[in-house]
């Protein structure tokens, strides 16, 4: 397959008649490997064993209904109180990053609303903060640890 700027992992591959499977760890069965899965494979693996985001808060081929018609973002991330944090949308590493895959992500943003968009080919991965109170976006220099959605971000007010 392709070699990623991901830590490398011990992936479940299979040959099924003429083409080869991956196991798929969050929707728990084979699927066939392409490299855009590759990519979701080795992205996910990367997620779970080095910034601690937990399986069970995340789905790969997540449904959502967009302009009455139905599309699938390709990672899901979800706090412990099962509200969407993330979108990751994944393209083949010879896939250029470019501002269509941007578009394509923020279109899914506006059914899920989440904090934080990432986009990857495998090679090059990018991740923003968005801002609702400002409507703005800020590129983050890495992928954050999975605690960081899991802070309680009440609003303190004091009585004067």
């Amino acid at each position: 397959m392709y070699d990623l700027n991901l830590p490398s992992f011990d992936a479940k591959i299979r040959k099924n008649k003429d083409n080869f499977e991956v196991f798929d760890l969050l929707r728990k069965k084979y699927v066939a490997l392409t490299p855009e899965e590759w990519v979701r494979q080795n992205f996910v693996n990367y997620l779970i064993s080095e910034k601690k985001y937990p399986a069970s808060l995340m789905v790969n081929e997540a449904n959502i209904s967009l302009n009455n018609l139905n599309r699938r973002c390709d990672t899901v991330v979800y706090n412990k109180k099962l509200q969407p944090k993330v979108i990751i949308e994944y393209k083949k590493p010879d896939v250029a990053i470019t501002q269509k895959v941007f578009d394509q992500i923020a279109n899914y943003n506006l059914v899920l609303k989440v904090g934080y968009l990432i986009v990857s080919n495998g090679i090059t991965h990018y991740c923003c903060k968005m801002n609702y109170d400002d409507m703005t976006f800020v590129y983050l220099p890495e992928i954050p640890d999975y605690q960081v959605f899991q802070v309680n971000k009440r609003k303190s007010y004091r009585r004067s």
